[in-house]
C-alpha cells in the first residue's frame, strides 16, 4: 500500500485553506444575478403575501387529484414537483390565473405548456397540445390546451406545476388547498 510521507499532510492542508479562501473571494467579488436588484425587483412577489388569496383557479372543470406535491430534500433530490389531476368527463386544461405564455411544444416526447403569471409566479402543464404560442396573453379559466399521452403522468392525468422565483411550491398553496370532497350514492 502506497503512503504518502507524513511532511505532505500539512502542505495539503495548506492547499485546502487556500481553496477555500480563493472561492470565498470569487463568490463575494460576483456581480449580482440579473433580477436581484433594481426595476426587476418591482416584478418580485411582496413578502408576507397569502398565495391563496391571489384567486388561482383549478386548471380542469372536473378532476381528481390523483398524485400529490412531494417536496424534494433538497434541489437535485427526488421528489415530485407538482400535482396530478385525473381529467373527469373532459380533456380541457385551464389557465389557473392571467399570464403569457412563455413555452409551448414538445419536450422529450411530451407536450408542454408554461405560462407566466408575473411576480415570479409561472406554472407549467404536461402532456398537453396547444395552439398556442410564446407571448400570447391568456386570462383565468381561459382554455388553454387539452390534455395529451406521454410524460409521467399516466395516461387521463395531467400534471400541474408551479414555480416561484425558479423554486417548485406546492399548487395547492395557490388554490386554496383540496377542494371539498362530494359524496357520491354507491349502492342501492
Amino acid at each position: 500500500m502506497l503512503r504518502h510521507p507524513r511532511s505532505s499532510r500539512p502542505a495539503l492542508r495548506r492547499a485546502g485553506v487556500l481553496c477555500a479562501v480563493v472561492l470565498a473571494l470569487l463568490v463575494a467579488a460576483s456581480p449580482t444575478p440579473a433580477g436581484a436588484s433594481g426595476a426587476a425587483e418591482l416584478d418580485r412577489m411582496p413578502a408576507g403575501v397569502d398565495l391563496a388569496s391571489l384567486g388561482w383557479v383549478w386548471p380542469a372543470e372536473s378532476f381528481r387529484l390523483s398524485r400529490p406535491f412531494v417536496a424534494p430534500a433538497h434541489e437535485y433530490g427526488p421528489g415530485h414537483r407538482g400535482i396530478d389531476v385525473e381529467l373527469l368527463g373532459g380533456s380541457a386544461v385551464r389557465a389557473p390565473a392571467d399570464g403569457v405564455v412563455a413555452f409551448a411544444g414538445p419536450v422529450a416526447g411530451r407536450g408542454i405548456l408554461t405560462i407566466d403569471h408575473g411576480n415570479g409566479l409561472v406554472t407549467t402543464f404536461e402532456p398537453v397540445q396547444t395552439t398556442l404560442t410564446p407571448g400570447t396573453q391568456v386570462q383565468a379559466a381561459e382554455d388553454v390546451a387539452t390534455l395529451a399521452l406521454g410524460g409521467h403522468a399516466r395516461p387521463g392525468d395531467l400534471h400541474f406545476g408551479v414555480r416561484l422565483e425558479g423554486e417548485y411550491i406546492n399548487p395547492l398553496l395557490l388554490l386554496g388547498g383540496v377542494p371539498r370532497a362530494v359524496l357520491l350514492p354507491c349502492c342501492e
